[in-house]
């Protein structure tokens, strides 16, 4: 490399794999390598979206730190989850996808050598940015049980110390699916009021649930009430990927900041896009059709755990993912994955570089591929792997 800040920041490899699936052009690929859905975005954002092409207010970087219409969408949706009120004027900015306002938040709370602490298995685009940011991550183990993912959290806060700058955490997390709750926010709490910690919250897929329940977050928590910093997106739970739409939620003085980082680093949001995420998030009908699509994902998820009953493969608490213990396969998740391309025709991406666990594990997105094409996974599992 050719600065030190991309020595420690490996590929993600997906972009890997979805080329030569791409170069391969064999529709019988089944195609897990990717967090895509075919599932398509709200109507209302179909709609929103073409009107936009032909308005010249959406042709614009202004404003920079997201359209109001946007930000008070995206505020009175955190604030229903969150159970407080946000103001959208100063303690909201949009930004372009989930990733970006997550290294916006970074830069903006972490020193060069401070600590960010994070669950492993986790995603390899998360750690890469804390290292952008110059942090250094700290990584608390997640254990897998016959139920799903598991963390402690005595052992989550007790990773934070005099040299964290925030806690980074996902639920559902991705890849793994592991789940947080009242119990990880309660824990935390007194560890990061001590510390002067940030707790910065994933909450991309939050509401992508499969045991019945609602979003548990972190700020319900009096004690995490004024130190989360929320960032959603449009990407996952609707399903509007290429709109390259989030938003940041938090303390207005934290979140001055973090606008001045947005200034500065990708500018501003898709302009034709934000009025689209804006109808999505307040259409009527919304909750119920979160609702539908993730019955549809965990069908879906519910049939590959069906299909690999035999196989390593940990329950998913949510999410559009699962991981396969290539280990116990006896191989190494990248031998795993191209078995699996050339005998079995399936695309999965090995997690080398994720993290400390990722040098185990195989991902499976079972988000992108219907049920019926689904159906026959553990045949071609076991074209790959010949007894």
């Amino acid at each position: 490399m050719t600065v030190s800040r991309l020595r420690d920041i490996p590929g993600i490899g997906v972009d890997v794999l979805g080329d030569a699936a791409d170069a391969l052009a064999d529709p019988e690929l089944l195609r897990l390598e990717n967090l895509d859905t075919d599932l398509r975005p709200p109507h209302a954002a179909l709609v929103a979206t073409h009107q936009a092409v032909d308005q010249d207010a959406a042709n614009s970087y202004l404003p920079f730190q997201g359209g109001m219409a946007l930000r008070e969408a995206a505020a009175a949706h955190v604030g229903r989850i969150a159970g407080r009120s946000y103001d959208p004027a100063s303690e909201c900015v949009g930004v372009a996808g989930g990733l970006n306002g997550i290294l916006n938040s970074l830069l903006a709370t972490v020193e060069p050598g401070e600590e960010v602490v994070l669950c492993d298995p986790v995603y390899a685009g998360l750690v890469n940015r804390v290292r952008l940011a110059g942090g250094v991550p700290r990584f608390v183990r997640s254990r897998p049980t016959d139920q799903g993912w598991e963390v402690d959290p005595e052992e989550l806060a007790a990773a934070v110390g005099p040299r964290t700058a925030a806690v980074l955490l996902m639920s559902p997390s991705m890849p793994s699916g592991l789940l947080l709750d009242e119990r990880h926010w309660a824990a935390l709490a007194g560890p990061c009021h001590r510390h002067d910690a940030w707790l910065i919250y994933d909450a991309a897929m939050e509401r992508v649930r499969f045991d019945g329940l609602g979003p548990r977050h972190p700020a319900r928590d009096a004690g995490l009430a004024e130190r989360t910093i929320t960032v959603g997106s449009a990407s996952k739970e609707l399903r509007m990927i290429g709109w390259r739409v989030g938003w940041v939620v938090g303390p207005a003085p934290i979140l001055a900041d973090i606008r001045l980082v947005g200034l500065t680093n990708v500018v501003c949001q898709v302009g034709l896009a934000q009025r689209a995420v804006a109808e999505a998030l307040t259409a009527p009908g919304a909750e119920e059709e979160m609702a539908a699509m993730t019955r549809e994902w965990r069908l879906r998820c519910d049939t590959v755990l069906d299909e690999l009953a035999d196989y390593p493969v940990v329950r998913p608490g949510g999410g559009w993912s699962l991981l396969v213990d290539a280990w116990q396969l006896r191989l190494r998740p990248a031998e795993l994955s191209q078995r699996l391309l050339r005998r079995g025709k399936v695309v999965a991406t090995p997690m080398d570089g994720w993290g400390p666990s990722g040098e185990r594990y195989l991902r499976l997105v079972f988000a992108n591929e219907p049920v019926h094409r689904l159906r026959g996974l553990g045949d071609r599992f076991a074209a790959a792997l010949p007894h």
